[in-house]
């Protein structure tokens, strides 16, 4: 069998099992693959699908999302994307309308700085009316995001006011 382009997919699972102390039979009762299978993944003589990736991922502890990079499945700065979103939801701190906004923010420093594609800027294009929106009803609920920090400063420091 010839070895598939799956860049260093296989290594890096090697080591990853290696590092985690488990053997190929260990990981794979734990990924719930075949012994064979996750033999010639690590060999670079399959491609596992996105599924096989995650019970892999779950059964080492590590992110889905590096070896679906390492796969070829999803690009680098996608990765980094998704990661960025999830500590952004699980942030238990900020409440779901902060949640929202945050992302939204986010979204329009990415299209800002080329990095959304074109189909989603014109669907997201009203981003900043959201944003200001936002901002505005914090400003209303006595809460300073910021955004009107300035004027605030100018106000409680002009003495014509």
């Amino acid at each position: 069998m010839a070895s598939l382009n799956v860049g260093n997919l296989g290594e890096y699972l090697r080591e990853q099992r290696r590092a985690a102390q488990l053997s190929l039979r260990q990981l794979a009762d734990a990924a719930g693959v075949s012994n064979p299978y996750l033999s010639q993944i690590e060999r670079g003589l399959r491609k596992p699908s996105a599924d096989v990736l995650q019970q892999v991922a779950k059964a080492l502890r590590i992110s889905a999302e590096t070896l679906y990079v390492r796969a070829g499945i999803l690009d680098e700065r996608e990765r980094e994307e998704l990661e960025t979103r999830a500590v952004i939801l699980a942030d238990p701190s900020i409440n779901e309308r902060q949640k929202n906004v945050l992302l939204q923010i986010y979204d329009s420093f990415r299209r800002e700085n080329g990095f959304v594609p074109e189909a989603e800027a014109e669907a997201d294009a009203d981003v900043g009316a959201d944003v200001g929106a936002a901002a505005d009803a914090d400003a209303d609920m006595g809460v300073d995001t910021g955004a009107d920090a300035g004027a605030d400063a100018r106000k409680d420091h002009d003495p014509h006011s």
